[in-house]
């Protein structure tokens, strides 16, 4: 299983960014899908995730409303929509995927997902 982020780069705070996931050797229909960001000398934190063969979506508190995760079957990919970035979003943004079906509160658990991407980095500046 490979996950590739891409996506990341500079934008000033308000602005907007779209990371993406490519996977292969697992399909993000089948499979809880994940985002999670580490920010220099912070421990990796949830960010935001979706239920697999579904579409139910789950969310850091600090995300909510700023932030969609979604998933495209199609092409295998799942995305995060970002708006309204603050400089606090600054951090290596990664995907991660469960591998299965798993219980709603699991979402928000980095030991929950199996498979992990590389990261791609975010900043924003002020």
């Amino acid at each position: 299983v490979q996950l590739q982020a891409s996506g990341g780069g500079l934008v000033q705070a308000g602005g907007s960014l779209r990371l993406s996931c490519s996977a292969s050797g697992l399909s993000v229909s089948g499979s809880g899908m994940g985002w999670f960001r580490q920010a220099p000398g912070k421990e990796r934190e949830f960010v935001a995730g979706i239920h697999k063969g579904e579409t139910d979506t789950f969310y850091r508190d600090s995300e909510k409303g700023r932030f969609t995760i979604s998933r495209d079957n199609a092409n295998n990919r799942m995305y995060l929509q970002m708006n309204f970035l603050r400089p606090e979003d600054t951090a290596v943004y990664y995907c991660a995927a469960t591998g299965m079906g798993n219980p709603a509160s699991a979402y928000f658990r980095s030991s929950t997902y199996a498979f992990w991407g590389q990261g791609t980095l975010v900043t924003v500046s002020s």
